[in-house]
């Protein structure tokens, strides 16, 4: 087991370092944290990668109503992901904002 070392304080109490905010601990738990928000996690992961010329609708509209959506979209404009709905985006939308952004 991976377990996150805990750190001795007076008293002999053991307090987590995530929540004492020390760097560099579950960094990348933390920047994910998000998806375990996400609708899409809760529904058929299919919806939001469709086969090419198939319907992005019904995960366009799952997308319109998650509140992690920014945060989504932004994990996928980071990570250059090429394929799938992310954050109600089809990748040649994202590449049109990327472009448009620049």
């Amino acid at each position: 087991m991976n377990e996150t070392p805990q750190t001795p304080v007076p008293g002999n109490w053991f307090v987590d370092p995530v929540f004492l905010g020390v760097p560099g601990v579950r960094e990348e738990d933390e920047a994910l944290a998000w998806q375990s928000d996400a609708l899409c996690a809760q529904t058929d992961p299919e919806a939001f990668f469709p086969e090419k010329g198939g319907s992005t609708r019904e995960a366009k509209r799952i997308c319109e109503s998650c509140e992690v959506r920014s945060e989504c979209l932004d994990y996928a404009l980071q990570n250059d992901e090429r394929f799938g709905i992310w954050g109600g985006l089809s990748e040649r939308e994202r590449r049109r904002l990327r472009r448009e952004a620049i």
